[in-house]
């Protein structure tokens, strides 16, 4: 194949994700490969990066050779859909592997949203005359939403590819079509390229929802606020961070960031330096997938099931960001390169943001005896990106702190997914909330899986690495005499069979990830993160469900298996309409050994179930979920110890609400007069 070599340039990282020249040199060696080999046309689903193994990784960043640049590309032969897989070596411009795999579905690419789902939904005849029936005259004014299938069903298999549509009327392209659900759910066998079926719960005519429930500004109701003041984040040296390629150093912090049409960021290579060295405390984390399962029982809506991952892929969906909107101060962005479906390169501008918050105070403490103060305000480093699945929002956040914490977020907004009220569901359904007349919201949950690849001060990537459960609780009554004793109960995890763990907040319950080769100087136990879960709810669909045989991963908050460069997502590889999707729930049955030695890879399951309210519509403001990471005998003290001592000379006085006359909030003139803003008089450090 000569001459489909990609072009030398300037190496780049070996995690560096694919420049648009690397995605127009693998589409190339595919086509040729095809061509020569006679097997047909071909239609791209996805190309990406394949990342080095680990050890030729780890080599490398101990100044081995520079592992071979690659590619794994997705593609399909139509009109079927299952997926092709190709390894490429981009550096000779070759071909390393083909193979098809049967049984299964590619993921929905964009292209599949508009160019084939809604565009074929609306050019059936029958739903046109359905439409004109309901009063809608023009298809311009119908929107629908493609969504995968959720194969309850044995017919919705992964033998035929098939999209089901949520069908909205809009007034104009502005107005908000979820505010006017349509009574029909149509089914669309894409290789056929028809809708083969057009479900219905009503038997007779159905309501038409008429009022609209608007958010775009041009067309709310009343005037904006007026009462809010400028709120303006000024960094006047600029910001604290660094970015060279995607390495950014922050507060003794080095992430190194990438970006894939599946899970969207990713973090490589996390490290904190300290006394003299960087220490590994991450090689991977990501999101690696979620599930949205809904709550309704009856027909036709039972068959919703995302996994907005696997089935879809968050970071094709993700927004180009705007600044001074989405992330305030000064600010970092990362583009992200992606391909459509002819395998061509396409950019979005701004995907991922860096920037930096205020975290408040970090630390604090005031002498009583003197009443000195010593405070520190905190910071954070913000990496995000926002996504947008059809109606929903999801922002991811990783944040860093400067006393060594990792934090990760996932904001929820957007608008709740809406149908027409069934005749069954009246005035209170039990399976979701009317937010307008005959307009229901079904009841749903949000289940994040993160993939966690840890390396608490190891160098070797975590082979040495344990996981270890940490319940808090009482001494038993015969060393317990005033029944008041409570101690720490740490078990080691030696067996992913027996590593299926759920959250228990009445024993205040987390997981130690620990390095038992580093021990601290004082405490004498290991090096280690703790992985703090929030008290969050599991999947709600019965075991014999086939939602819980499709989001097994969801069935458990905690999973940990020993690493293996195929197990990267755990709700399978292809779960669209596959009710054998594989996964960690599966990988787990193995019984492999997880302990010192093996290399542990932790999955950690999170979520929200959001019963939906009123104040969820016409858009639904902020909910949180997530999880920490926190260092534990891992430094020798607080690692913030060594923060300047400042004072934002910005700050003012509010008028009255804050107090005058030598009182602040009702204090003395002994606290007014010299330890205002936690400083004492006479020795403020400008």
């Amino acid at each position: 194949m000569t001459g489909l070599k990609l072009i030398k340039r300037a190496a780049p990282h070996p995690l560096d994700p694919l420049s648009a020249e690397e995605v127009v040199s693998a589409a190339n060696i595919c086509r040729a490969y095809v061509a020569e080999k006679g097997l047909g046309a071909h239609r791209f689903n996805t190309i990406t990066l394949s990342e080095p193994p680990k050890a030729d990784l780890l080599a490398f960043e101990r100044g081995g050779k520079y592992p071979t640049r690659m590619a794994s590309v997705v593609m399909t032969k139509p009109p079927k859909s299952n997926p092709i897989e190709m390894e490429l070596n981009l550096e000779e411009g070759s071909v390393v592997s083909y193979k098809t795999v049967e049984g299964v579905q590619v993921a929905i690419i964009y292209d599949d949203f508009y160019e084939v789902g809604e565009s074929l939904f609306k050019a059936d005849p029958h739903l046109q005359d359905l439409c004109k029936e309901y009063g809608i005259e023009s298809m311009d004014s119908v929107a629908v939403d493609t969504w995968p299938i959720h194969p309850v069903d044995d017919e919705m298999g992964p033998e035929h590819r098939l999209f089901m549509g949520l069908m909205y009327w809009r007034s104009s392209e502005d107005d908000n079509q979820y505010a006017h659900p349509l009574p029909w759910v149509p089914i669309l066998d894409v290789e056929s390229r028809k809708v083969i079926r057009i479900e219905t719960a009503w038997k007779g005519p159905a309501p038409v929802a008429k009022l609209d429930g608007n958010y775009h500004h041009k067309l709310l109701e009343g005037k904006p606020r007026t009462d809010i003041k400028p709120l303006d984040i000024i960094q006047p040296e600029g910001p604290s961070f660094t970015v060279d390629g995607n390495l950014i150093k922050w507060q003794k912090w080095q992430i190194r960031v990438s970006f894939n049409w599946r899970e969207g960021l990713v973090l490589h290579n996390v490290g904190y330096e300290d006394e003299g060295r960087l220490r590994p405390i991450m090689y991977r984390a990501s999101i690696a997938e979620m599930a949205v399962p809904y709550a309704e029982a009856q027909e036709p809506h039972h068959r919703r099931l995302a996994f907005d991952l696997g089935d879809v892929g968050i970071g094709q969906l993700t927004n180009s960001l705007e600044l001074g909107c989405d992330c305030l101060g000064h600010i970092h962005y990362f583009d992200a390169v992606l391909n459509n479906s002819k395998g061509e390169p396409y950019v979005i501008k701004k995907a991922i943001c860096v920037h930096e918050e205020d975290a408040g105070i970090i630390w604090k403490h005031t002498e009583l005896r003197n009443m000195h103060p010593e405070v520190r305000r905190g910071r954070k480093l913000v990496i995000s990106f926002i996504a947008t699945v059809a109606n929903y929002e999801y922002g991811f956040y990783w944040y860093f702190g400067q006393d060594g914490a990792i934090q990760h977020e996932v904001k929820l907004t957007g608008e709740v997914s809406t149908t027409l009220a069934s005749p069954e569901d009246g005035n209170d359904p039990r399976f979701g909330t009317l937010v307008l007349p005959n307009v229901l919201a079904a009841h749903h949950q949000h289940l994040f899986c993160a993939r966690l690849d840890m390396a608490v001060d190891d160098e070797d990537g975590g082979r040495g690495l344990v996981v270890s459960e940490v319940d808090t609780v009482p001494l038993p009554v015969e060393e317990n005499p005033w029944h008041s004793a409570f101690m720490k109960r740490e078990t080691d995890l030696t067996n992913e069979a027996s590593a299926a763990r759920v959250v228990d907040s009445t024993k205040a319950r987390f997981w130690k990830i620990k390095n038992p080769a580093k021990r601290h100087v004082y405490s004498g136990h290991a090096a280690s993160y703790k992985l703090v879960p929030a008290n969050t709810q599991l999947l709600l669909g019965l075991p014999t469900s086939t939602t819980a045989e499709r989001a097994s991963f969801a069935t458990k908050s905690l999973w940990v298996t020993p690493y293996d460069e195929a197990e990267r997502y755990p709700g399978g590889d292809y779960p669209l309409q596959n009710v054998k999707t594989g996964g960690v729930a599966q990988w787990s049955k193995k019984g492999r050994l997880i302990a010192e030695g093996n290399d542990p890879v932790v999955w950690h399951v999170f979520g929200a179930t959001h019963l939906v309210r009123p104040e969820d519509f016409p858009v639904m403001p902020v909910e949180t979920v997530g999880f920490h990471l926190k260092p534990v005998s891992f430094f020798k003290q607080n690692p913030a110890l060594d923060l300047p001592r400042t004072v934002n000379t910005a700050s003012k006085l509010a008028g009255s609400c804050c107090g005058a006359n030598g009182q602040v909030n009702g204090a003395t003139n002994r606290h007014a007069n010299g330890y205002t803003n936690g400083h004492s008089e006479g020795i403020v450090e400008e």
